[in-house]
């Protein structure tokens, strides 16, 4: 992303014309929205009032690239175009909280305004007139599937969509969406997610009397309500008890038209439970072993991100807090099982001493349970089928405390726009 007073991204070259970047936004947005939602009305106006600027037609000063806050494109018809989009987002805003279309829309305008040197206030553009009909829509085109959000989102940005991994298991571990791995105390009900789409609670007890230890006996997760899609859906699972089927008997998200877009499916029932979210790009499974739940997610980065300031505590965003997190040198043996035992167990099935290797010798000299070793190993198989980037697979004490920046993670959706923009030309 752009800082004011910096040289233009690659994928703005100095010189290009600003609306390059405009087309390749609208593309970028003018998926499926809510029907109450007035995004893809916010899209129509802000194309129509930069037509104007595209293809050179417009001053010198489009031509000449960012000169500096408040001069050159800053002060320009784009400048106003983007200060009147994000107006018409935020008047839309409270109708449009659970759509994926308004929150890529947030984050585009908020580029291009740094991007381009766009001050919050000033001179908005004026309402436009009725324009042509928006790039990719009309006759002959059907509409991406609203249910299918890899493949919508893949014919609109010209990319797959990029995703995120978190995990809970053992005593528990939780690997978040950023790269953390805790170990930690979160004794009680404790939010994994808690975003726009997703609600994942897990509940936890000590894995003994006295121990600082808890394990996760109890899982809560609510898929909320999205219109064509699916009706809200609620999953619990509880130790020895994983059902295939949400708390209403259904396998899947109901009588609408995207029903089918949410699904339960196990091939081992009461220890292993898929649940596949097509239409948000998320799968998660869940696991029992050795007397405790395992957590496990692949979703998708804009679903990841769909949440508000007053969502702010997720372990899988920020891990456990700090007066929640256990140190390796505070757990505590039971039975029999020395520290060399235990290493070995592990060794069998986690042959590199990563943080999944750690994790199993903590909870069987924490548990005295040898069964634990499975939780860990069903956890690294987990992440290595779900992480985009297999080699932040195996995380270490020095690194498993990373925090990607902000930066980082929009790098995905920065790149997309670059490819999208090159196929254009």
């Amino acid at each position: 992303m752009g800082e004011p007073g910096q040289s233009p991204s690659p994928g703005s070259p100095h010189g290009s014309p600003p609306t390059l970047s405009t087309l390749t936004l609208l593309l970028l947005l003018c998926g499926h929205a809510h029907s109450q939602c007035k995004i893809l009305r916010c899209n129509a106006e802000y194309v129509s009032s930069t037509l104007s600027l595209r293809g050179g037609g417009s001053s010198g000063a489009l031509r000449g690239g960012v000169s500096g806050r408040g001069g050159g494109v800053g002060s320009g018809g784009l400048c106003r175009a983007l200060r009147s989009y994000a107006l018409c987002t935020r008047r839309t805003a409270r109708t449009c909280r659970g759509d994926l279309a308004f929150h890529s829309a947030v984050h585009g305008i908020e580029d291009l305004m740094i991007q381009h040197n766009c001050s919050r206030q000033g001179p908005t553009a004026p309402p436009p007139p009725r324009g042509p009909a928006l790039p990719g829509a009309g006759p002959g085109l059907p509409a991406p599937d609203p249910c299918d959000y890899e493949g919508r989102f893949s014919r609109l940005h010209g990319r797959p969509p990029g995703f995120l991994h978190c995990a809970s298991f053992g005593d528990p571990h939780v690997r978040s969406f950023h790269h953390h791995f805790h170990t930690c105390r979160v004794q009680g009900a404790w939010p994994l997610l808690d975003n726009d789409f997703l609600f994942v609670q897990a509940t936890s007890s000590p894995v003994a009397s006295g121990a600082n230890a808890t394990t996760t006996r109890k899982l809560t997760i609510i898929f909320k309500n999205m219109q064509e899609c699916i009706d809200q859906k609620v999953y619990q699972a509880e130790v020895d008890n994983l059902p295939a089927a949400f708390e209403d008997g259904s396998i899947n998200g109901g009588d609408r038209p995207g029903g089918s877009s949410l699904s339960i499916q196990t091939a081992n029932p009461g220890s292993h439970v898929e649940i596949r979210a097509a239409y948000i790009g998320t799968t998660i499974i869940i696991r029992q072993t050795a007397g405790q739940l395992s957590f496990s997610i692949k979703v998708a980065e804009d679903v990841a991100r769909a949440f508000s300031a007053e969502q702010d505590l997720q372990l899988c965003v920020g891990g456990c807090p700090p007066s929640q997190r256990l140190s390796r040198s505070e757990r505590s043996r039971r039975g029999a099982i020395t520290i060399d035992t235990a290493r070995q167990l592990c060794k069998e099935g986690l042959p590199v001493e990563d943080a999944y290797f750690h994790s199993c010798v903590f909870d069987v000299l924490t548990s005295g349970d040898p069964n634990f070793t499975v939780a860990a190993q069903a956890a690294l198989e987990d992440a290595r089928a779900f992480l985009p980037d297999l080699e932040k697979l195996h995380l270490f004490p020095s690194d498993a405390g990373v925090r990607l920046s902000p930066a980082t993670l929009l790098a995905p959706l920065l790149s997309g726009l670059l490819v999208l923009w090159l196929c254009i030309q």
